[in-house]
């Protein structure tokens, strides 16, 4: 057998080629990693640009790591804080590190001087219980953070200075009772966030009128499920809303929403919140609600009106379109009637009428995303003029009805507690008083009285008075005068039997008279 020269001097020459091949690439990797001494710890497993250090029983970051790793995994270990020191070393490649499972309980500002490139940072299931002064502000570039499964009771305005990327920003299952209001109209706001999870907190109350301002782009990635909201017809119309708007916060998570009654705080019986409307919510509190959020616009006869697009696609690029309430397609630098559509979707109505009232449907459209979506807002306008002089005939009309049942009530107590005819009321008392007077006269004296006049007499016929006075028994003192009536009970029977009609005089003279009267026997 033999061999040919020219063909193995070929293939060394192709062997010399490959080593230097080699030797550029072992050149690059150590120019861009460095020369740090072990290419991956022994408690750790490392592939290319990944480090999994998880279950290690570590308590801080080791020391001889690749500078040029991307991803970092140290879950499920026994780091307890964090402070600048416990990443021992600057990594600036770094952009994804996962601490969750550990013990952490405070994190100290300047902890992720180290790590100035993160753009994923877990730092779920810890033990964080407040989020102080911002201690995430090195992390410039930061775009989605962790913070679930910890006991996060406050979080500080400021806690999230500096996160001028952050889209995704997740703090469910922690022991929240207020919203976190800052994170969109603060000093501090968050201009890109895009989600916020907050489900499954201790949140009864929700800042509804404030949260009216906020773009649909940052609402429509609001979740708030699994909170123990009170049932609430302002909350119920927020909700409704943004289901119409088919925000997937909402829509995919609806049997969530739940609700309790204030009259059973600790939640013994939880009501679904977005079901047949069993809150009997007015009509005009949902609207309201709507109105708020920018659904329904009021306006009058003759008012420049301007309606934005709240579309949740609002990059650059997108295109914006208005249909009218009679299908009249609106489009930016075409002016119809008194209608104009600006390049940023807003539709302005330069003087509102009475038929421009009705649904308008706003689409938006990015070409580029091929993303699509349609709003739809309801303008309604009305005439001042003629809504006031309703107003004021209802007013008078009104007025006309109290005034009548004011004046019937004072004419009622006039009646009722003052004398009409008081001449009349002097003249019965005294008739009575000379009646008592000629009474008494025919009881003390022999002789009849005198005529009445013929009116009194008649006023007084078919009346009876009688007047009894008690006998006494015979005394010795009283010098052997005879009781003249022995039996009592006869003399009244007689007085009774008696049926003559006289006038009061005559009948009693007829009792007591001089003449003596003799009981038969």
């Amino acid at each position: 057998m033999s061999l040919n020269w020219q063909t193995i001097g070929t293939r060394l020459g192709v062997f010399k080629v490959n080593c230097k091949g080699l030797a550029c690439l072992l050149v690059f990797t150590v120019s861009i990693c460095g020369s740090a001494p072990g290419m991956c710890p022994t408690a750790c497993i490392c592939a290319s640009d990944i480090v999994s250090c998880t279950n290690k029983n570590l308590s801080r970051v080791p020391g001889n790591l690749y500078k040029c790793m991307k991803r970092l995994d140290l879950s499920y270990n026994r780091i307890g804080f964090l402070e600048p020191e416990w990443v021992p070393a600057l990594f600036e490649k770094l952009n994804t590190l996962i601490v969750n499972h550990n013990s952490i309980s405070s994190i100290i500002t300047g902890s992720f001087s180290t790590t100035p490139n993160l753009k994923y940072l877990d730092l779920s299931s810890n033990s964080l219980k407040t989020l102080s002064s911002p201690v995430f502000q090195e992390l410039r570039v930061l775009e989605v953070l962790l913070l679930y499964n910890n006991h996060i009771t406050q979080i500080e305005s400021s806690a999230f200075g500096g996160l001028y990327k952050l889209q995704k920003l997740y703090l469910s299952y922690n022991l929240l009772s207020h919203f976190p209001l800052d994170l969109y109209t603060g000093k501090h706001k968050l201009t890109d966030l895009v989600l916020l999870d907050i489900s499954f907190n201790h949140i009864q109350l929700m800042p509804i009128q404030r949260l009216s301002s906020v773009p649909a782009k940052h609402l429509s990635g609001i979740y708030l499920h699994g909170n123990p909201f009170y049932c609430d017809c302002v909350l119920y119309s927020m909700l409704t809303f943004w289901y119409q708007r088919h925000f997937s916060s909402v829509v995919d998570f609806r049997n969530e929403y739940t609700c309790l009654l204030r009259s059973d705080p600790r939640g013994y019986n939880k009501l679904p919140l977005l079901h047949d409307n069993f809150l009997n919510c007015s009509e005009s509190t949902v609207n309201s609600s709507f109105q708020a959020f920018g659904f329904i616009h009021d306006a009058q006869v003759g008012d420049r009106l301007i309606v934005h697009c709240d579309s949740r696609i609002s990059d650059a690029g997108t295109h914006f379109v208005w249909v009218s309430p009679d299908n009249r397609l609106l489009e930016p630098d075409r002016e119809t009637n008194n209608f104009k559509v600006f390049r940023n979707g807003s539709l302005e109505i330069t003087d509102a009428q009475l038929e421009d009232s009705g649904l308008y449907s706003c689409i938006a459209i990015n070409k580029k995303r091929l993303l699509n979506e349609t709003i739809e807002v309801r303008i309604n306008v009305s005439n001042f003029t003629v809504n006031r002089s309703h107003a004021h005939e209802a007013f008078n009309t009104a007025f006309t009805t109290l005034a009548a049942c004011v004046a019937s009530i004072v004419l009622v107590l006039l009646y009722l507690y003052l004398t009409p005819c008081p001449c009349q009321c002097k003249t019965k008392r005294r008739k009575r008083k000379l009646n008592q007077s000629s009474a008494h006269s025919s009881i003390l004296n022999s002789t009849p009285p005198q005529e009445l006049p013929a009116d009194e007499k008649k006023a007084s016929t078919g009346k009876r008075v009688v007047f009894l006075e008690p006998v006494h028994e015979p005394k010795h003192s009283q010098n052997g005068k005879v009781k003249l009536f022995p039996n009592d009970n006869i003399i009244a029977e007689s007085i009774l039997k008696t049926t003559r009609t006289k006038s009061d005089s005559d009948s009693v003279n007829s009792v007591f008279s001089d003449t003596p009267f003799m009981p038969s026997t």
